[in-house]
């Protein structure tokens, strides 16, 4: 990273068309092969619009400028309850930089962000999920002390026979 500093904040409404640019970045990798690029990026879309208008309860939409004021990055936490323990969890639903933003020591940014707010909000874990073809971000989680937790697995089902 530069000497310009990452400073997270809460995203305001006049950063929602930066936040829903970044949508294409959240699937330049190879998905799996039942899953497709238009089908994945609609659905991230949708959800993160969704969350933009609808603010729901348990979700906090930030936004990562540099000194200059620059946006630079997005990040979307999801408190919840732990299914096995009812403890409160941290999840980093999306978190994303603009092309040419990475390697820059953003995203590491924004989860170190991550960590201070989860601990301020009494989270036990920080849990996030990616696409095993993202081996690029798997590799920064890794390496910010991310492990497997539980592990998703899809079958695709055979068509119906009319």
């Amino acid at each position: 990273m530069s000497d310009n500093e990452i400073h997270v904040r809460l995203a305001q409404a006049d950063d929602d068309a930066f936040i829903l640019s970044l949508v294409e970045r959240f699937v330049e990798f190879d998905l799996p092969p039942w899953r497709s690029k238009r089908d994945c990026v609609n659905g991230i879309y949708r959800d993160i619009a969704r969350h933009l208008s609808e603010q729901p309860a348990g979700s906090f939409l930030f936004v990562a400028e540099n000194d200059d004021g620059e946006l630079v990055g997005f990040l979307h936490l999801q408190k919840t309850l732990d299914f096995f323990t009812q403890h409160w969890n941290c999840h980093i639903s999306d978190i994303a930089v603009p092309e040419g933003g990475d390697g820059k020591g953003i995203g590491r940014a924004m989860l170190a962000f991550t960590d201070s707010w989860a601990q301020q909000h009494d989270c036990r874990l920080i849990t996030l999920s990616a696409f095993p073809g993202n081996t690029r971000a798997r590799a920064l989680y890794e390496s910010c002390g991310f492990g497997a937790d539980l592990i998703r697995m899809a079958k695709v089902t055979p068509p119906k026979h009319r």
